[in-house]
């Protein structure tokens, strides 16, 4: 029988073509830093090597304790003990307890906003070495870490997923197993900013999902979900449940900032 040679394939994996872009990404960083300094995500100023500039370090307002066990937010007094907050009690939560570096205002917004959207891509491991350490009670927990996912679509037009690149740094800080696809978002949902907590909501329900495939990555584990910024808790919530419903142990969140007035 006469064998017909088969036409090699020329196509790069996708994977792979993703792999080779963040090469080139990064290579390109790297030459423009030994070209031009890097500058203050906030305020501009050259010559910074980590992310902001001591000025701006100082405008930071770090999240710190005592905050609710639940939504993380600060507390204005020293309760004494650990206490849940009225708005955690009104109505709770779906994941278990959140935590969060700063308060999502000034320069800790310019950091993710900088990571975000000007590909300052050497900020996510600043970010995440801070959110270890923020998230210590959360990770010491963790079975698996898993970041919000963007939809497809968001995802082709952005190139990449920040909650990833913080969530893929953390999980080797931690030691801690870290799946990127255990979750799916399904549903491309608007824009949340603008819109009322109801409509956050609404606009994020069944916009996740745990995969039958994916069930073993989460199921009777404890997850850590990683964003960049909480706001309403709606997507954290909407992914949260998504966990549970696929046999999660439990759910945490982790973020770098957060937007939280005092409890």
């Amino acid at each position: 029988m006469a064998v017909t040679a088969r036409e090699p394939d020329y196509r790069i994996p996708l994977a792979n073509s993703r792999s080779v872009l963040d090469r080139t990404r990064d290579g390109a960083r790297r030459l423009i830093d030994l070209v031009l300094p890097q500058r203050c995500a906030a305020c501009g100023t050259p010559g910074t090597g980590h992310g902001l500039c001591g000025a701006c370090w100082s405008g930071v307002d770090f999240i710190a304790a005592p905050v609710c066990q639940r939504l993380g937010t600060p507390f204005p007094y020293d309760p004494g003990e650990a206490v849940t907050s009225p708005a955690a009690i009104a109505d709770p939560p779906d994941f278990g307890r959140a935590r969060a570096v700063a308060r999502y205002d000034g320069p800790a917004r310019a950091l993710v906003r900088s990571l975000k959207f000007q590909d300052r891509m050497e900020l996510a491991g600043l970010m995440a070495g801070l959110m270890v350490r923020s998230g210590q009670e959360l990770l010491e927990t963790c079975d698996v870490v898993v970041p919000i996912p963007l939809h497809r679509r968001r995802l082709f037009g952005r190139r990449f997923n920040q909650a990833a690149a913080l969530a893929g740094r953390i999980a080797g800080l931690a030691g801690c197993d870290y799946q990127p696809m255990a979750v799916q978002r399904v549903k491309s949902t608007r824009h949340q900013v603008g819109l009322s907590a109801a409509e956050r909501r609404r606009n994020v329900a069944g916009a996740f999902r745990v995969a039958v495939e994916a069930r073993p990555l989460v199921e009777g584990r404890r997850v850590v979900l990683v964003d960049d910024v909480l706001t309403t808790g709606a997507t954290a919530n909407a992914c949260a449940r998504a966990c549970l419903r696929a046999g999660a142990a439990g759910v945490d969140v982790l973020v770098f900032a957060r937007v939280a007035a005092p409890v």
